[in-house]
C-alpha cells in the first residue's frame, strides 16, 4: 500500500511533501492531519531542510476532508469533533510556523481545507487552470480551523464573500485576491517552481527564519516606541549573527556565502 504522504529531500536541503492519494484527490482524513503534523514538525527542525515544497499527486492539489472521514466525523459528539478539528487546526498552525520557507506548488483543485493549505504556505503559485473554494456552508458547517490563514492571505471583504457563497473560483481570481502570488500555464509551473527555489535557497536560513518570525511579529501592530524597539533588537541581533558577518563579507568580498556552496 503507498503512503498517503510521501516525502524526499535532495542535495540542498529541498524537502518535497507530496499529498498521495490521487483517487479521492488528496483529500485528507485524521492519518494524514496526523501524518502531515509530524512531517511539518520534523521538517522544521532539521538543520539540513533549507525549504519545504507541498505538492498533490495526479490531478487535484487537495479535495479538503476525505468524505468517508466527514461521515464518522457526524457521528461524533461534540467533544470528539473538538479533539478531531484541534488536530487539524494544530496541523495548519505548524505548517504556518514553521521555521523554514514554504512553498505551495498547486496543479488542480485545491478546495475547502486545501485551500486553507495553500494559505497557510509562505508563497504558493498555481497552474492557470487550478480551481478554488471555501466550499464549506454548502455542507452546513464552516471554513473554522483555514479561516485565520486565509483571512490573512484574502482578507475579511473577500472571505464575506467566498465563506458565505462556498462558490468556486477560478486560478486568476486566487490570483487577484492573493491566495497565490503567481499564475502560469500549466507545463510552466515546475520552472517556475525551481526559480522560486533557487531564489529561497539563495537567503541565508538563520535570516530567513528571522524574517518569518518578523513578519508574525510586526503584522498590523500600531508604530509605537514598542516596535521601534524590537526592530532595532531584531535587526541588531542579524547583524551580529554568524550568518549577518557571513551574508555581509561574502558581498564585499564578492562571493557566495557559506549558505550557497
Amino acid at each position: 500500500m503507498s503512503e498517503s504522504v510521501r516525502i524526499s529531500t535532495d542535495a540542498r536541503g529541498v524537502a518535497c511533501v507530496t499529498l498521495n492519494r490521487p483517487t479521492v484527490h488528496n483529500a485528507f482524513n485524521d492519518a494524514v492531519i496526523a501524518r502531515l503534523t509530524e512531517i511539518f514538525r520534523d521538517l522544521g527542525a532539521d538543520r539540513s531542510v533549507r525549504l519545504v515544497q507541498l505538492r498533490g499527486a495526479g490531478a487535484s492539489f487537495s479535495a479538503g476532508a476525505d468524505l468517508s472521514w466527514m461521515q464518522r466525523m457526524a457521528g461524533f459528539g461534540r467533544e470528539e469533533n473538538r479533539e478531531d478539528a484541534l488536530a487539524l487546526a494544530t496541523m495548519l498552525r505548524t505548517l504556518n510556523e514553521m521555521p523554514k520557507p514554504t512553498l505551495a506548488v498547486v496543479q488542480g483543485p485545491a478546495l475547502a481545507g486545501g485551500c486553507g493549505l495553500v494559505a497557510a504556505c509562505d508563497i504558493a503559485i498555481a497552474a492557470e487552470t487550478a480551481l478554488f473554494g471555501l466550499t464549506e456552508v454548502r455542507l452546513g458547517l464552516i471554513p473554522a480551523t483555514i479561516g485565520p490563514y486565509v483571512a490573512a492571505a484574502i482578507g475579511p471583504r473577500a472571505c464575506r464573500r467566498y465563506f458565505l457563497t462556498g462558490e468556486r473560483f477560478d486560478a486568476a481570481e486566487a490570483h487577484r485576491l492573493g491566495l497565490v502570488q503567481a499564475l502560469v500555464p500549466p507545463d510552466r509551473l515546475e520552472q517556475t517552481a525551481a526559480v522560486l527555489t533557487d531564489s529561497l535557497l539563495a537567503g541565508g536560513p538563520r535570516a530567513q527564519a528571522a524574517a518569518k518570525a518578523l513578519i508574525a511579529a510586526i503584522a498590523f501592530r500600531p508604530m509605537d516606541d514598542a516596535l521601534v524597539a524590537d526592530t532595532a533588537e531584531r535587526i541588531a541581533d542579524a547583524r551580529a549573527s554568524a550568518e549577518g558577518r557571513e551574508g555581509i563579507a561574502s558581498f564585499l568580498e564578492r562571493r557566495r556565502p557559506s549558505w550557497q556552496l
